[in-house]
């Protein structure tokens, strides 16, 4: 069904139709019995799918990823499409509309996104105010980045700020350094200032457990998918020194090699591609942590994973869990649920008896480009 529509929505202005289809969803979820027959009908519930990490108990290791609901407004009625966790933001400090309209393209013939959407969204008071007015019915990730308005220098603090207004309500954090749509953000990648806003993060996390009588949160950095193998031995030295608790990989690519049209994209002006495009560099990278850390630092795989087939080689390469974004852009809701199922036959096909088998078995390093 979703394909016969799919070539009205892409007619139509890509943000606009991401807003109806939210605000639909939203609409006819709002019912419980809804919600429960959605549940039904896309949930998929197997051992083979199941696992643990940071000592939280993952259904199945298909997530959503950031950017889909900024402001948390959906992630109830988006969970109930199978996935085994939602990841809310990415939410800032302050407030702030994202870069002008038109922000979002599609590039239906390389099954490819670019956005500049620049971190539009409420901010930390306002996402946390509505996340402590409803019941949360999902795993729920929470992404953080730098306000726009705020200096380099003064990042910790910004970050600071979003960690702990919305700290009660995560079941992990993700730290966003590697947006290519604010500018300047990228810098924090950087040793020096990646070490500094790391560690602070962490004491906080640490202090803030404490005052609640709990364990601190787990916490992972996001990545771009262009940096060097020098920088990334810089991030893995410092997350290893922070000891943080995993890695996404990756963010959105500048590189726009991978195109058909380039040229098309670059009429566009400036913003990451996603999707198939950045799908080689996500692996190389995924394969690079997966060996330096020797298999002890979970990862989140991201970028162009469409079907069981790429989640599988996402896992293989060395993730533990995978998220979609533009995936489940091009192939709708019942994206999750044919992941899933494709999934649990492929284990089968391979002789895993178990995901957490699939784990790194093809993890050898391609070569980053510099």
């Amino acid at each position: 069904m979703y394909r016969l529509i799919r070539p009205i929505l892409f007619a139509l202005d890509a943000e606009l139709v991401h807003r109806l289809a939210m605000g639909l969803l939203g609409f006819v979820l709002r019912f419980g019995l809804l919600r429960a027959l959605f549940r039904r009908r896309y949930r998929v519930r197997c051992t083979v799918l199941e696992q643990s990490l940071w000592g939280i108990n993952f259904d199945n290791p298909v997530g959503l990823g950031a950017g889909f609901d900024k402001n948390a407004e959906h992630f109830n009625a988006l969970a109930t499409l199978g996935f085994g966790f939602v990841e809310i933001g990415t939410v800032t400090g302050l407030a702030q509309d994202g870069n002008p309209r038109p922000r979002l393209f599609r590039f239906p013939k390389d099954r490819a996104l670019l956005n500049r959407m620049g971190f539009n969204n409420e901010g930390a008071d306002v996402v946390a105010a509505r996340l402590r007015g409803c019941e949360v019915e999902t795993l729920l990730g929470v992404n953080i980045g730098k306000s726009k308005l705020v200096a380099l220098e003064d990042a910790a603090l910004d970050y600071e700020a979003s960690f702990r207004a919305l700290y009660d309500y995560g079941r992990y954090f993700v730290v966003n350094v590697s947006s290519p749509n604010t500018p300047g953000l990228r810098q924090l990648q950087e040793r020096e200032p990646l070490e500094q806003l790391l560690g602070r993060l962490q004491a906080l996390n640490t202090d803030l457990g404490r005052e609640r009588g709990c364990d601190p949160r787990p916490l992972l950095l996001k990545i771009s998918p262009d940096i060097t193998d020098e920088a990334l031995d810089d991030i893995l030295d410092v997350v290893k020194r922070c000891k943080l608790d995993g890695i996404v990989a990756t963010n959105t690519t500048l590189d726009r090699g991978g195109l058909r049209a380039p040229a098309q994209a670059d009429d566009l002006g400036s913003g990451g591609l996603s999707g198939r495009p950045v799908r080689e560099r996500s692996l190389a990278l995924i394969r690079k942590i997966y060996q330096r850390t020797e298999g002890r630092l979970p990862i989140i795989g991201v970028g162009g994973i469409f079907t069981a087939d790429d989640a599988l080689q996402t896992l293989e390469a060395g993730a533990s869990l995978i998220q979609v974004w533009t995936g489940f852009v091009y192939e709708g809701p019942a994206t999750a649920r044919r992941i899933n199922r494709g999934l649990i036959r492929l284990c089968d096909e391979r002789g895993y008896a178990h995901i957490s088998e699939a784990v790194g078995t093809r993890s050898a390093p391609l070569q980053l480009e510099a």
